[in-house]
């Protein structure tokens, strides 16, 4: 080994440029795709038809059907309908303990 010591030029530490670039700021409208869609049917927006065969297909994503639901769904309807009215559950009961007066004591001198 020679007395050198090595400077601290290219070995560790950063290094300018190094590591995982930023990703640029995601930019978007916020726009519902229902909402586009009345906006062109209304002459409000001028789209192409690429722009609304995408909105119509992103459009079930967002908004579901008023009648389509799930088998799941259904029975958790119709339980809570049934669980009302008379068969619905009632109060547990109200336990209050009994305390039964003292018995007497009787006199035998």
């Amino acid at each position: 080994m020679t007395g050198k010591k090595r400077t601290t030029s290219g070995w560790g530490g950063a290094r300018p440029g190094a590591g995982r670039k930023p990703k640029p700021p995601h930019v978007t409208t916020e726009r519902d795709p229902l909402e586009f869609l009345i906006g062109v049917m209304a002459g409000e927006i001028g789209a192409n038809a690429t722009q609304v065969k995408a909105a119509i297909a992103a459009a079930p994503y967002i908004h579901q059907k008023r009648g389509e639901s799930g088998k799941k769904d259904a029975q958790a309807d119709a339980a809570k309908k049934a669980a009302g009215g008379k068969f619905a559950t009632s109060r547990p009961p109200n336990v209050v303990a009994l305390r039964r007066p003292a018995a007497p004591e009787s006199d035998k001198d």
